[in-house]
């Protein structure tokens, strides 16, 4: 009868051991979340400022927009909810803010009510100096500033979508960075922008100077790929 040679068999068995552990090591590797990778993806949104979803580079402007967007908060006409700020010089008792009634006009003390809804904010000075010369201030001079216009609106894919504050120059981008920016299922060559004079909105394409006005609603549209 032969005789089992143990040498043998305890060398086999050390090599199948020896082979399982190799496996077992390739199997862990192969499951291993490549961090460094991930790491470096979310360092790059970050850099973007759009966490949700990377841009495929910058997002474009044109001076020639730009001065457009300025051009058209010059031109605002204001609303009812529009507060400005008048100042008359030596007459403490006429400056201060006021704000446009639901009946489009602003009261002015003794002078009266004064219609605002509708005109710029050139127009209401000069409308102002108009009123007080006849009969209440002599030569007055007069500034009027903007001091809280009607807020606008974000919806659709932004991450906190809602009504925020107005500020002077704003433009989309600077809106959704305040609505906490886009949702990685954002459009980001299309916006949609229905202004408050407008019944429908209006489709425009998303650059870094794209302007909102006061009581603008914007909304950010989903992408499908």
């Amino acid at each position: 009868m032969l005789q089992p040679n143990n040498a043998f068999a305890s060398e086999h068995k050390n090599h199948l051991q020896r082979n399982r552990q190799q496996n077992r090591q390739k199997n862990r590797q192969r499951r291993k979340p490549h961090y460094p990778i991930l790491a470096h993806l979310f360092s790059a949104c970050l850099a973007t400022g759009l966490l949700a979803g990377c841009a495929n580079g910058p997002i474009g402007g044109s001076s020639a927009a730009l001065q457009q967007s300025k051009a058209a908060a010059l031109s605002y006409r204001l609303e009812s909810g529009d507060k400005v700020h008048i100042a008359v010089f030596n007459e403490d008792n006429l400056s201060g803010d006021y704000v446009v009634a639901p009946d489009g006009k602003i009261t002015l003390p003794l002078a009266g009510g004064l219609t605002a809804a509708g005109l710029t904010v050139p127009q209401l000075q000069d409308a102002v100096v108009a009123t007080l010369k006849n009969g209440f201030v002599q030569d007055p001079k007069v500034a009027i500033t903007t001091a809280d216009l009607r807020p606008y609106y974000i919806l659709g894919e932004v991450k906190k979508p809602g009504k925020y504050s107005y500020t002077p120059d704003l433009t989309v981008m600077a809106a959704v960075a305040t609505a906490e920016g886009f949702t990685y299922r954002a459009d980001m060559g299309e916006i949609f922008i229905r202004h408050a004079a407008d019944p429908s909105e209006r489709e425009y394409e998303l650059t870094s100077t794209t302007a909102v006005l006061p009581g603008d609603t914007i909304r950010v549209s989903q992408r499908y790929f």
